[in-house]
């Protein structure tokens, strides 16, 4: 599936998000949940949430309306939420509050500038060519460090250290703040306390990873995740076909993936990242973009108390193309392995369709 046919896979409309609870409060502009907070508008929908830009007491943020059914669902959820609310890293978005309005759990968080799917679709829309290489490179670095971060059994739990799958890895679930991209979306993460933790069918199917579907987590299903978001990021493909919408048969299984619309180095560093068996991916998520930045010709520059660098690595090259493949990589000029010399995904002579919103 290519563009235009992965617009309507990842923008999906979803209606307006109404609890249905009597009393509940009113979601509109100018409302207030909370003294201080004043609505302004809808920033994002999904299946269960409505997200708003708002006022607040420390200035603008982005509030996430989850409806909340009972007392004994609210509660839980809570659970889920405050979870998140005291981890402190640089690539997650840091949540400022989490109070409760009749019907819906309300979760106060930092105001991203746009997602990875808004910028993916600005850059094949109005430039014409894939994200550039180096600053994709540079945001799924930065999701990766994030990913670990979540995935070691490192966080307090009921008195015992659990890791985060988060659950949900796609690009809309990635917020940019200028050259930081950020995770944000926790609401399906699941605690692990070992190599295997049972869970729902959640997330999104055409990111999960093939054991999610068949209802467990792993310790490396994000990453699966995070390789097919760069596959979408990349080329503007999901790498499988589309998983059936109805219910999936428990012997369901999706074939191998297609990567013929990535260059060679780039197939072979994504391909271990996609494989069925969870044990034969990367040891972390850092391992996997890593690689994938050598696949392009590029490293990670960590330096301490000063932002990380992708810039070129000359040992990654072949020799003889190093000055003219690092100017094509740091402009972003697509190569023609990879587009055809086309916008990713597109057929010859068409141009991808209008941009959706939801």
């Amino acid at each position: 599936m290519c563009l235009p046919d992965l617009r309507g896979a990842v923008t999906t409309f979803f209606p307006k998000v109404r609890s249905t609870t009597p009393g509940a409060f009113p979601l509109g502009s100018g409302a207030e949940p909370a003294p201080g907070y004043r609505l302004k508008r809808v920033r994002g929908r999904g299946g269960f949430a409505e997200v708003w830009e708002a006022d607040s007491p420390t200035g603008p943020v982005a509030l996430k309306f989850m409806l909340s059914s009972n007392a004994a669902t609210t509660s839980r959820e809570l659970r889920s939420v405050q979870s998140f609310q005291a981890m402190d890293h640089p690539y997650l978005v840091r949540t400022h509050a989490v109070f409760t309005v009749p019907g819906y759990i309300v979760t106060a968080m930092e105001l991203g500038e746009a997602t990875l799917l808004d910028l993916m679709f600005l850059y094949t829309d109005e430039l014409r060519q894939p994200i550039p290489p180096a600053q994709l490179g540079l945001y799924l670095w930065q999701v990766g460090q994030a990913l670990d971060f979540l995935n070691a059994r490192r966080h307090l739990r009921d008195g015992r250290k659990v890791g985060f799958q988060h659950g949900d890895i796609k690009p809309n679930n990635v917020l940019l703040f200028g050259d930081v991209a950020k995770l944000t979306d926790y609401g399906v993460a699941t605690a692990t306390s070992g190599p295997t933790t049972p869970c729902p069918r959640h997330g999104t199917r055409d990111y999960a990873a093939p054991e999610v579907l068949q209802g467990y987590q792993t310790d490396h299903s994000d990453q699966f995740s995070l390789a097919v978001t760069y596959h979408v990021l990349r080329v503007g493909c999901f790498p499988f076909p589309p998983a059936p919408a109805d219910d999936l048969p428990k012997a369901f299984s999706r074939g191998p993936a297609d990567l013929s619309a990535l260059a060679p180095a780039e197939r072979l560093a994504l391909a271990r990242a996609l494989s069925p068996v969870p044990q034969d991916r990367y040891p972390s998520c850092e391992a996997l973009t890593n690689q994938l930045l050598r696949a392009l010709g590029f490293k990670a520059l960590v330096e301490q108390d000063r932002p990380v660098k992708i810039v070129p690595d000359d040992e990654t090259l072949p020799d003889g193309t190093k000055s003219v493949l690092r100017s094509r990589l740091l402009t972003g000029t697509p190569s023609p392995s990879v587009t055809g010399g086309r916008p990713p995904g597109s057929a010859p002579g068409t141009r991808p369709g209008p941009r959706s919103t939801g």
